[in-house]
């Protein structure tokens, strides 16, 4: 079927004339991935009404006018409000096993089989207008907290899922189909939906489910910070926990052995993947999962945070021909963002690019990535000896953990190659004691090591709710600033409010060290120098330690000095 271009169609219903869209065309021209309808109507050439008609009319679809009808509160309920809001959704009305839904993007070709991935029905797409569906989400959703209880509350009064769970918890033998059966059903489907959904709008990075002797917790981590959820009813902990291994194709039968798997979700037109983990415990299985939401991270060195000196010098290190490049943190402090940034900018059709990663996080058009496999023994050893010898420029190596994947990396660096890499070390003098201890001789170790980055995540101050605040003199005294210097300055935090969810916090900002090694540097490491002097001499030579950058935030009002406090330590 040839699909009419919209604009065609727009004239063909009498709506502008030629002459207007050579107008829009030209207007389309100077604005890259606008799209026609939408240039149309910000010109006021059309109404909304009449862009939805030529939308329904372009891809065969009906119009409906959400202001004349009245949604049925059964109808309503089959989508939640955080589904609606994150699709620009309504649903309209519920026949047998298809949802009508109305949208104001049918263009979005796949949000329709996200629908019917989340909520197990057909789904059957009608056009609305932009001001309908929105005025629709306004009169029919309360808040989504609401929204949340509402749905553990009807699973709470459901006394024939409460029998079934009851059955399955039980210490009988275990029946696969009754199991599926349960972990199947609308109501759980829609409780894990809703929780999805939540974590991914919230950008959280990890959500938990931790079965207890009485409860059931449900957490999720956003911004570094875990926040509980309502917890759902104690009895469902299986059925929960059963859905969540159907989605990632583990195996449901096996309770008392961890378990790793993944799931791969479409929302709102972007691929999220989860990473699943299950570990038994003694009341259950606790799971955990980690959002990769590509759409939230911006692979770009400019967007990483950096201060402009250190931004340049980090710039000058990555263009260096040979040596290793080490980033260093603690899980969750940003290092893969900033590497991915760094081989971003490095990723030419002039150099090749190899990552030996576990798990590859994010898939980058020209770089070739190796995941890691242990149960097969590809291992990071294994992978950069192969690798070597596919004539790569710049290696990335996910993370080194024995001194075997060290020494490869040594050599890589020494035969001309640019490696990248990670280390779990407090900061960044601390790194060559730890590649000391790993057993690394001090000398390979000043032959290739030639810059170690460690960085931290520290919370922003919500710009919504900021205000002056007094800090307490024993903070400032542990943080190292001078109560009489610190009384020159204006200290901040967030009052808390909607748009932060009362935390007074929004969004992160990362803290950098950056020790860029030069022949004193490594004359001092060939003597055995201590890591407390490495450091001292590294701070003469320009390195701003993490502590102090995260001091320079709390003075410009970035962050609070409670949150430089939780994420580094004294010098």
């Amino acid at each position: 079927m040839v699909v009419r271009r919209i604009g065609q169609i727009l004239v063909d219903l009498g709506f502008i004339t030629d002459d207007q869209l050579e107008v829009i065309l030209d207007e389309q021209q100077q604005r890259p991935g606008a799209l026609l309808g939408k240039i149309a109507e910000d010109m006021g050439l059309v109404t909304d009404e009449q862009l939805a008609q030529a939308l329904a009319e372009q891809l065969g679809m009906q119009t409906v006018a959400l202001g004349e009808i009245t949604l049925p509160p059964d109808v309503v309920e089959k989508i939640s409000e955080i589904m609606a809001q994150m699709y620009r959704i309504v649903p309209v009305q519920f026949d047998g096993d298809t949802l009508t839904v109305a949208t104001c993007d049918p263009q979005n070709l796949v949000v329709q089989d996200e629908l019917r991935t989340f909520l197990g029905y057909n789904i059957r797409m009608v056009v609305g207008t932009e001001r309908e569906i929105t005025a629709a989400i306004d009169k029919y959703y309360s808040s989504e907290l609401d929204t949340m209880e509402r749905i553990i509350a009807d699973l709470a009064g459901d006394d024939e899922l409460f029998q079934q769970a009851s059955l399955m918890m039980g210490d009988g033998p275990f029946n696969l189909t009754d199991a599926e059966a349960l972990a199947d059903s609308a109501p759980v489907r829609k409780l894990l939906n809703m929780v999805l959904l939540l974590a991914i709008k919230d950008h959280a990075s990890d959500i938990h489910f931790e079965p207890f002797e009485d409860e059931f917790r449900i957490r999720i981590k956003a911004e570094g910070v875990l926040y509980e959820m309502v917890p759902p009813p104690r009895h469902l902990a299986f059925a929960i926990t059963t859905r969540i291994k159907v989605m990632a194709n583990l195996d449901i039968a096996e309770r008392r052995l961890p378990q790793d798997g993944r799931i791969e979700l479409m929302v709102g037109g972007h691929h999220v993947d989860l990473r699943v983990s299950v570990l038994p415990t003694m009341f259950g299985e606790s799971t955990v999962m980690r959002i990769l939401d590509r759409s939230v991270v911006s692979l770009d060195l400019n967007k990483v945070g950096m201060d402009e000196v250190t931004l340049a010098l980090f710039r000058k290190t990555i263009d260096r021909p040979n040596g290793i490049v080490l980033v260093t943190g603690p899980t969750g402090s940003g290092k893969t963002t900033t590497l991915y940034s760094a081989l971003s900018e490095l990723n030419s059709i002039e150099d090749k690019l190899i990552t030996t990663e576990d798990p590859v996080e994010y898939d980058i058009d020209g770089i070739v990535q190796i995941p890691i496999d242990h149960s097969i023994g590809v291992t990071f050893a294994s992978c950069l000896r192969a690798i070597l010898r596919q004539d790569p420029d710049t290696i990335l190596v996910g993370e080194i953990r024995d001194v075997e994947t060290a020494e490869i990396a040594v050599q890589a660096s020494l035969t001309g190659h640019l490696v990248f890499s990670t280390l779990h070390t407090n900061d960044a003098p601390s790194t060559i004691t730890r590649m000391k201890d790993m057993g690394i001789p001090t000398f390979l170790i000043t032959a290739c090591v030639e810059a170690i980055l460690a960085q931290r995540l520290v919370r922003r101050i919500c710009s919504n709710c900021r205000q002056e605040t007094e800090v307490p003199e024993e903070v400032l005294l542990d943080l190292g600033i001078d109560l009489e210097f610190a009384s020159t300055k204006t200290f901040y935090r967030g009052a808390g409010c909607d748009k932060c969810n009362n935390t007074g916090y929004k969004g992160r900002v990362g803290l950098f060290e950056l020790m860029i090694m030069n022949d004193e540097l490594r004359d001092m490491i060939m003597s055995n120098c201590t890591t407390d002097e490495l450091r001292d001499q590294a701070e003469i030579f320009g390195m701003i330690p993490l502590r102090k950058y995260g001091i320079n935030y709390v003075y410009e009002g970035i962050t609070t000095a409670d949150e430089v406090m939780r994420e580094t330590i004294a010098e």
